[in-house]
């Protein structure tokens, strides 16, 4: 059976989205698709799901299925592109993974008993560790190089936290924050513009430490900031449009006001 005769009229299933990726790879296709390789999309995975979220915080179904639908294609390319090399296909791929699924859920697929989430990710790490059948030479291993700043703090400080170097209580994390707050002023004072950096990354990595001790995700809270921001800010220069204004000529406290309501508004 050709490509063509086995995408279905409606185009609903699984197979007729492999089937429309080998066709666009293949011969007659399109010469950008044909083009791509493992490293030259790399760069759409995170655009794609960094898209996803923001439909998310959207709240808008139809924003979501379009978004999932961009994000999935990433995984059909790249396994296309390992079929046409013999590497594996998009079968591999989802065996593989519901392997690794029933494999690292025996409290469902098994008779192991967990009492909770908690419980559950201890036993995950366990058995992800005894599948790499190697000792990893630090607790902090398994963190990828390339995720955002914060989350890696954030991991990271999981990790050590499950070999028990870790606070034992809130009020003591509050204080290295306010410790590292103070050493940045100090720093800032002091005009010494290296010290100054590596001040503030220590701050910032006592507060995302603080974020993960209270079960708050620090890359979550502050992307959520970023969104307030935004939207208050152009809820001050549309308002400030509408009288004929520009930011750059209007008192500080005249776009405070409408910050406020803003701010209020939400």
């Amino acid at each position: 059976m050709s490509t063509e005769t086995a995408i279905h009229a409606d185009r609903s299933t699984f197979d007729d989205l492999l089937n429309i990726m080998r066709r666009l790879r293949g011969p007659g296709g399109c010469p950008w698709d044909a083009e791509q390789t493992h490293e030259s999309l790399t760069r759409y995975l995170l655009e794609e799901t960094y898209e996803v979220i923001e439909a998310i915080d959207a709240k808008s179904p139809e924003h979501l299925k379009e978004e999932l639908g961009d994000l999935l294609l990433q995984p059909v390319f790249h396994a296309a592109i390992a079929e046409e090399t013999g590497d594996f296909d998009m079968a591999d791929v989802i065996r593989t993974l519901c392997e690794k699924l029933v494999r690292r859920h025996p409290h469902v697929f098994g008779d192991l008993q967990i009492s909770d989430s908690a419980a559950q990710v201890e036993n995950w790490e366990r058995i992800k560790k005894a599948e790499k059948g190697e000792e990893r030479p630090s607790a902090l291993s398994g963190v990828p190089p390339h995720l955002p700043a914060l989350l890696k703090a954030q991991k990271i400080t999981e990790k050590a936290s499950r070999v028990g170097f870790d606070w034992e209580h809130a009020d003591q994390v509050f204080a290295k924050v306010m410790e590292e707050l103070h050493e940045f002023e100090e720093a800032w004072e002091g005009g010494n513009e290296s010290r100054m950096e590596d001040e503030l990354g220590d701050l910032l990595f006592a507060i995302v430490n603080l974020g993960r001790f209270l079960s708050l995700n620090p890359e979550e809270a502050l992307r959520k900031t970023i969104n307030r921001f935004q939207r208050r800010f152009q809820y001050v220069e549309e308002n400030l449009r509408s009288q004929g204004k520009k930011m750059n000529e209007t008192p500080l406290a005249d776009m405070d006001r409408l910050w406020e309501e803003a701010k209020k508004l939400e």
